[in-house]
């Protein structure tokens, strides 16, 4: 099959990027061009809350160079996401209509736990290190401009994400409006990084040994191409030493010194074997001195070194000051930077859809482990909402045909039974209520704010009757079989586990081989069917097979 192009574009706080990628199911996916054109949106949405003309009409110039370059490509399909600045800017809707308008280009703006979910996929493309870096606990930290968001991994399953504190650009502003001297600076960062990691540790670092740290974020590769250069220096100096030893064992007694001229030289380089050795894995010893290096240097020299404007060093001291502080809370010994973008994430995630590669790792058990350990939270991770989770899917499998939903809304309804009861943590009387309210609250990776949404009415109308003014069809759906599954445990026994599902004209048939009492589920089964036959027109029936 033929290669074809596609483009990713990501409007974010602090420049406009777009990378083009060659793709194929053969070929997979790589980049063949990559632009950035910095432009401050964050700023002006922190501080006023919303994003001046001048700076849309900026945005729209570029966005419309990058309209005319993916038409030069013969660019085929395209996605455009905005993040953080557009999301909370008051204007945005104006704002995406004029972009739309001038450049032909449509953005959408996605939800945080989306933005991660993008960034965690770029990584993943790294499948072979990805997968050997998660084997022990990992740490991911995506700082970025307009938020920093910390998750955990343990045996390669995620264990949490939680947006922990403002992004680089938000504290930079906070601090701009007070007036702080350099090491104020570095001082308030350390302390507003302290107060929240100090809850994030209590919460969900109790038992867990944390050896790895993935750093993601433009800040995190200057660094990582620092600590590169101050190798490539260590080197140099080594062999100027190595050297100048040599000369001076020359001139001695040669063959009494020679040997041991001859190991210097080579002890001298076998500490890197090259410094591309660093370009995206560390120590934390290494980390260390990239860090004390840079809070020594004053902004000018930073603008120096890193190659960057004035308003990016403050920006790299921030962001420093933050990955420390993580790898200092986790106690990781190695940090691995991946060097990928939200670009290369937009990329992944189409190429994923039109199956031009295929990721090792599951996606979909990450956002499961994530909605469980909500649930442990609440103190329902048991294992009567495995036993329903379980039937949830089986149930959907069985329907195919006759419920008309998507694969990806099995996902959603496996969620929602899982998170069924967490109201209940709260109150066991109006538990849908606030099991709707504690879901909405909560970010699940990887799900949109209208997945979320739909798998928080699911959740409410399970325990309250259905309201078809503020909910769809596609919810009502999912509501039933959530319902049926529920009342296939009802004694919270696990009776059914072995009961297979089949649809006979208009029944849902379901039979199992447990000869025990089953007069509870029989009865629950009867209480949900009026409203699964209203929306299905399939009646649920349980039948038990007698033993002979």
């Amino acid at each position: 099959m033929a290669n074809h192009l596609f483009a990713a574009i990501d409007v974010g706080s602090f420049e406009l990027e777009m990378g083009i990628y060659e793709m194929s199911p053969r070929n997979g996916m790589r980049q063949i061009d990559h632009l950035r054109h910095v432009i401050a949106l964050g700023r002006e949405t922190y501080h006023t809350g919303k994003i001046s003309y001048r700076l849309v009409d900026e945005m729209c110039r570029v966005l419309a160079d990058f309209s005319r370059i993916m038409k030069g490509y013969q660019v085929e399909a395209y996605r455009a996401y905005a993040t953080s600045a557009m999301r909370e800017a008051i204007n945005n809707k104006i704002i995406l209509d004029q972009i739309q308008v001038r450049t032909g280009i449509q953005v959408r703006i996605i939800n945080n736990s989306e933005q991660r979910f993008l960034s965690y996929k770029a990584i993943a493309i790294k499948a072979a290190e990805f997968e050997k870096i998660i084997q022990k606990g990992t740490a991911i930290a995506d700082v970025g401009f307009g938020s920093t968001q910390l998750s955990l991994f343990d045996k390669e399953s995620l264990v949490t994400t939680q947006n922990i504190v403002p992004g680089v650009l938000k504290i930079r502003d906070i601090l701009s409006q007070i007036q702080v001297s350099g090491n104020m600076e570095q001082s308030i960062v350390e302390e507003i990084m302290d107060h929240e990691l100090i809850k994030f540790r209590k919460l969900y670092l109790k038992d867990r040994d944390i050896k790895n740290l993935i750093g993601i974020g433009d800040s995190i590769m200057a660094l990582m191409r620092y600590a590169g250069e101050l190798a490539r220096r260590r080197e140099l100096t080594a062999d100027g030493a190595a050297r100048a030893e040599m000369a001076d064992t020359a001139k001695g007694d040669v063959s009494g010194k020679s040997g041991k001229s001859e190991e210097t030289g080579k002890s001298g380089k076998s500490g890197r074997a090259s410094s591309g050795d660093h370009t995206n894995c560390i120590t934390r010893e290494e980390f260390n001195q990239v860090y004390e290096e840079l809070m020594g240097m004053s902004p000018s020299r930073i603008q120096d070194e890193f190659g960057v404007n004035e308003s990016y060093a403050g920006i790299l001291v921030a962001s420093a000051v933050i990955y420390m502080r993580i790898l200092q809370m986790t106690g990781a010994e190695l940090v691995w930077t991946p060097g990928t973008r939200l670009c290369d994430g937009i990329a992944a995630e189409y190429a994923q859809e039109n199956r031009c590669i295929r990721f090792t790792h599951s996606f979909d058990d990450d956002i499961l482990a994530a909605a469980r350990n909500i649930a442990k939270r609440y103190r329902c991770g048991n294992s009567h909402i495995q036993n329903v989770e379980s039937l949830a899917a089986q149930m959907f499998d069985a329907m195919k045909k006759h419920h008309g939903l998507a694969a990806r809304d099995q996902l959603l309804l496996r969620i929602s039974a899982v998170l069924y009861g967490c109201g209940k943590y709260i109150s066991m009387r109006n538990f849908g209520y606030c099991s709707y309210e504690i879901i909405m609250a909560t970010e699940i990776i990887g799900l949109s704010h209208a997945e979320r949404e739909v798998v928080a009415k699911v959740v409410r109308y399970y325990a309250e009757p259905f309201d078809y003014d503020k909910a769809a069809i596609h919810s009502a759906k999912l509501t039933a079989m959530l319902r049926l599954a529920v009342a296939l445990d009802a004694s919270y026994k696990q009776k059914l586990t072995d009961c297979r599902m089949v649809v006979r004209g208009d029944e849902l048939v379901i039979s199992t081989s447990y000869d025990g009492d089953l007069s509870l589920e029989n009865m629950m089964v009867q209480t949900c069917a009026p409203f699964f036959e209203e929306i299905f027109g399939i009646t649920p029936v349980l039948k038990q097979k007698r033993r002979v």
